[in-house]
């Protein structure tokens, strides 16, 4: 069986077991969220793939409603939707102007997209579907704590970015997204992912294979860069990959 399939089918069984009616996934413009609708619509499940536009670039919110499209005529249980979350974040802004910090804000946008989703979930009595690729959810945590990191279930957090490619490949996805320097879209400017963290996808990919594997070789002067930059963010990520600290009760002595 073909991983396309494989995914697919889990992403089946789970709505089934669970007595859901339907996926909800925000789509973003980006290859991981048109890689994961695409699965989702492959089941045959009704899939609802949302844009939701927030202080966007033209060229995201493009690439976004082309693959909504391009989703809606190949599958019939998809539907899709636009929504705009401008006038949202324009008053939550004003409103928090006390508070104001550019990444606080930032994180914002994904958060009250993610609130978004849950409004559209249980409206339909849907599940929330994530986007976030292994290097992203279990190497370096780039992603919003309570944002886009906010889901139900990951169908493609096991999969490596390259893993991903390839996926979009077998899987038809347009050309023009794949071609797209990925980005976390939460900035007015057009900064990719790679010039916020330091290092390609491929280059995480390597150093988090390379602890993984417990290699002893020597690392040249790239890779010595690369390995400090993925200890760095998997160190201050961390919180956002393991579970709540939770204070524990004693019982014996209490």
């Amino acid at each position: 069986m073909k991983l396309e399939d494989k995914i697919s089918q889990w992403l089946k069984e789970y709505i089934q077991q669970n007595k859901l009616k339907a996926f909800v996934i925000g789509v973003s413009g980006g290859i991981d969220s048109a890689v994961t609708s695409t699965l989702c619509a492959r089941t045959g499940i009704p899939t609802i793939a949302i844009n939701m536009p927030l202080r966007s670039q033209d060229a995201n919110t493009s690439l976004s409603n082309l693959h909504l499209e391009w989703l809606s005529e190949k599958y019939e249980n998809v539907k899709t939707d636009v929504i705009c979350l401008d006038s949202i974040f324009e008053a939550f802004n004003e409103a928090m102007q006390k508070y104001e910090h550019d990444l606080g804000f930032a994180n914002s946008k994904s958060r009250l997209r993610m609130v978004s989703l849950y409004q559209i979930a249980a409206n339909t009595g849907g599940v929330v579907v994530g986007t976030g690729n292994k290097v992203e959810d279990f190497g370096v945590g780039f992603f919003t704590k309570y944002g886009d990191g906010g889901v139900d279930i990951s169908p493609i957090a096991d999969l490596t970015k390259t893993q991903v490619r390839k996926l979009a490949k077998e899987l038809g996805v347009e050309q023009r997204i794949l071609d797209a320097l990925p980005t976390d879209g939460l900035w007015e400017d057009t900064r990719s992912d790679e010039e916020q963290i330091g290092a390609s996808y491929e280059e995480l990919e390597w150093a988090m294979e390379y602890i993984k594997n417990g290699s002893s070789k020597l690392l040249d002067g790239r890779q010595q860069e690369v390995m400090m930059i993925y200890e760095n963010f998997n160190t201050k990520n961390k919180h956002k990959m393991k579970e709540i600290p939770i204070f524990k009760l004693d019982t014996k002595h209490d």
